[in-house]
């Protein structure tokens, strides 16, 4: 009966949030589309991704003292519902014509600051009620959805935007988080033994016992740190994807589409494999043999001829699959050997990091694909991370994980 009850709370909340993860991608799918169509400004779709992450990168640390000290599931509820009350603002927007740039972005900030405390809200209430022997597996179903929404979002987000409007789409994804915010309000999530309402707010101070209590775990601190290098080195080529496809390999879209679709299965069949399998004994490895994998991926890309577009589709499928067992397991860890009452500030601090790693990285890779060639890029990239991949393996740290 308790298995039961705890699969029954997990994936109702779970269910909620695949069909609100699915419309958010079709949403800014579509309104980049938006952007495209009426802009056609690289600034303005690169100020589009700069708002999408900011928040979480800056504010993150401080969101975390409070996902820590309030009730968690009424943050969820109440996140889900500013996200759906800003796209119903835009909706009512679009109605009246051609929407302004700028409150396109203010928008895209409030869901973002809405995710941002979304985000590790959801990740701190999972172990509330998931054994600790199942938290991997439960990572790698959230990581398979994910790739679903990866799958789904562009063509059904490209069909919906030329068959209906923006407006509908809006709605579409209005609708999603309604019923998140529902799922989260059916389920009984318990609360934490030592609740911090009635003492004063210190935002520095819990934040500092925050950063304490993840720094009390070496390994888990030194993982903070390898997520830094991976982020750094592997999201910023990520971008650049589609132009080694079209520049290297000289193809077209339907080559582009091919690899995401490539990368996404891979990620589908990943998720769908840590979360029927679960975590290994030593987790460490699988993080360093996931790391591993996608470095070899990108160096092998790197080498290929620009007749090679096959090969390069199929490391990107081996990519996609390696990935779930870096962020999944990852997350499963956290959720493993933080104390409840830390998790909100913990999981805001990781996505501080690696939000921060990103436009750096960002940076840095496009003056070097620029001045090298995205191929060559693309093998130095998969160098870097196969030693980053030494790194997790060799760390002593790292070692003592489990």
């Amino acid at each position: 009966m308790q298995a039961l009850r705890w699969k029954s709370q997990f994936f109702t909340i779970w269910t909620g949030q695949a069909v609100s993860l699915i419309t958010s991608a079709i949403l800014q799918m579509a309104i980049i589309l938006y952007l495209t169509e009426t802009t056609g400004s690289a600034l303005i779709l690169s100020l589009a991704s700069l708002v999408g992450f900011l928040p979480y990168a800056v504010l993150g640390p401080f969101i975390g003292v409070l996902v820590d000290r309030y009730n968690r599931k009424h943050i969820m509820i109440l996140s889900d519902l500013v996200i759906a009350l800003a796209a119903a603002i835009l909706a009512l927007a679009a109605l009246s014509g051609e929407l302004p740039v700028w409150l396109v972005m203010v928008i895209l900030f409030v869901r973002s600051v809405g995710t941002a405390f979304h985000t590790p809200s959801l990740s701190a209430v999972t172990p509330l009620l998931v054994p600790q022997d199942m938290l991997a597996k439960c990572a790698g179903y959230s990581q398979a959805i994910q790739s679903v929404s990866l799958l789904l979002s562009p063509a059904l987000a490209a069909f919906l935007y030329m068959a209906w409007n923006l407006t509908a789409v809006i709605a579409l994804d209005v609708a999603g988080a309604v019923i998140a915010s529902l799922t989260v309000a059916w389920v009984k999530i318990p609360g934490l033994t030592k609740p911090q309402q009635t003492e004063p707010l210190h935002f520095f101070k819990e934040m500092k016992e925050g950063f304490l209590a993840l720094r009390s775990n070496k390994g888990l601190f030194a993982l903070l740190w390898i997520g830094f290098l991976f982020t750094f080195i592997y999201m910023p080529i990520n971008a650049l994807f589609p132009l080694m496809s079209m520049e290297h390999f000289e193809g077209t879209a339907f080559h582009v589409s091919v690899v995401e679709i490539a990368f996404a299965l891979g990620m589908l069949a990943g998720g769908l494999a840590l979360g029927a399998l679960g975590a290994l004994k030593n987790r460490y490895l699988m993080i360093a043999a996931s790391i591993a994998l996608i470095g070899l991926g990108l160096a092998v890309s790197g080498l290929l001829p620009p007749s090679g577009f096959l090969l390069f589709a199929a490391s990107c499928l081996v990519m996609g699959f390696a990935a779930p067992f870096y962020a999944g397991v990852q997350t499963a860890l956290v959720q493993e050997k933080i104390q409840p009452q830390y998790l909100g500030r913990v999981f805001s601090l990781l996505g501080s990091v690696q939000g921060l790693a990103m436009p750096l990285g960002l940076i840095l890779s496009g003056m070097f694909a620029d001045g090298i060639g995205v191929s060559r890029w693309f093998l130095v990239s998969g160098m870097l991370l196969l030693s980053v991949a030494m790194l997790a393996f060799m760390l002593p740290a790292m070692r003592k994980l489990e």
